[in-house]
C-alpha cells in the first residue's frame, strides 16, 4: 500500500520554495527510477538533462504556462527523445548489450535488422512520435520516486519546445524536448493545490470491465 498511498499524497504542486533545494542523493535515486524504466526494445531512446543553474531555468521560462514554477523549484528534468532511429543507433545500443552481457557481437543481429527494417519505413516524425513517447513511462517512474522521498513534483507540457531546445542545444545531441518534471518543496503560501482535496473519477467509472 506504500506506493498507493505516495500517490495520494503527491500533486503537481503550484507554488515551489526556493530555498528548498533535492539533496543530491535524492535527485539520483529519482534519476535512477527514470534511468530503469521499460522501453520499447530496450532501446531507451532518450535522455534526462538535469538543469538546476538558476540562469538556465530563467531563460527557459519564457513561453512556460507556469514560469514560477519552473523559476522557484530546485530542479527541472526535461525528457527529451532522439529526433530520429537510425542503424548507427541501434547497433551502439545493442553492442552495449552484448557487452554487458558477455555475449558475442551481433548475438542480437536477427532482431536488429527486423526493427531497423520497420524504422527504415518510416518518417522521421514517425520516428520522434514513438521515441516521445517511451519517455512517458519514465516520467511516471521519476514522479513515483519522488513521491516516495516526498520530494514535491509537477510534470508539465506547458512550454517552448523550440525554446529549451535551443538553450540546451539539444538538436546538436540529436534529441527534442517531450516534457519537464520539475521538483522541489511546495510553499504552502502559494501551492494553492496543496489544501484541496485530491480529485480523480470514480473507480467504477475509471475501469471498464469485460
Amino acid at each position: 500500500m506504500a506506493l498507493l498511498e505516495n500517490l495520494k499524497w503527491r500533486h503537481a504542486v503550484k507554488g515551489y520554495d526556493a530555498t528548498q533545494k533535492v539533496s543530491t542523493e535524492d535527485l539520483n535515486k529519482i534519476l535512477e527510477a527514470a534511468r530503469l524504466a521499460p522501453t520499447s526494445s530496450g532501446l531507451q531512446p532518450f535522455r534526462v538533462i538535469v538543469v538546476e543553474n538558476q540562469d538556465l531555468k530563467n531563460r527557459m521560462v519564457e513561453g512556460a504556462l507556469n514560469p514560477e514554477v519552473m523559476r522557484d523549484c530546485s530542479h527541472v528534468l526535461v525528457f527529451a527523445a532522439w529526433d530520429q532511429y537510425s542503424d548507427a543507433k541501434i547497433d551502439k545500443v545493442y553492442d552495449h548489450h552484448t557487452d554487458v552481457r558477455d555475449l558475442p557481437q551481433g548475438r542480437f543481429s536477427s532482431y536488429t535488422d527486423k526493427i531497423k527494417a520497420i524504422y527504415s519505413a518510416q518518417t522521421p516524425e514517425q520516428h520522434f512520435a514513438h521515441t516521445a513517447r517511451q519517455t512517458y513511462i519514465a516520467l511516471g517512474l521519476a514522479m513515483a520516486q519522488a513521491a516516495e522521498l516526498k520530494v514535491d513534483s509537477t510534470p508539465a507540457e506547458g512550454f517552448s519546445n523550440e525554446k529549451v531546445d535551443e538553450i540546451l542545444e539539444l538538436a546538436e545531441r540529436g534529441l527534442k524536448s517531450v516534457s519537464l518534471l520539475y521538483l522541489g518543496y511546495r510553499n504552502p503560501q502559494t501551492d494553492y493545490l496543496a489544501t484541496m482535496k485530491k480529485v480523480r473519477i470514480p473507480m467504477e467509472e475509471f475501469v471498464i470491465r469485460k
